[in-house]
């Protein structure tokens, strides 16, 4: 069951890395570093299609990745 788990919690991992590498830019980064890209998120809007799913998947596999994560830690300690 243990090396299950972490054979699971290695696929998580990767593909989290490639949900979060296929998402796009939501601003220019020179411009938040500066301080002024805050005001420009208020004027955003949702997200559609490809990119919803991209948001929806990353948030599933992180949450999967947490519970996978905490299973592993508590049968280490038995």
């Amino acid at each position: 069951m243990y090396n299950i788990l972490k054979t699971a919690l290695m696929v998580i991992s990767v593909i989290i890395i490639f949900l979060v590498v296929l998402q796009p830019s939501k601003s220019n980064a020179a411009s938040s570093l500066s301080g002024g890209g805050a005001d420009d998120d208020y004027g955003q809007a949702k997200a559609r299609g490809f990119e919803a799913f991209l948001i929806k998947a990353t948030s599933v596999m992180g949450g999967l990745f947490f519970i996978v994560a905490l299973a592993l830690t508590y049968l280490s300690s038995q």
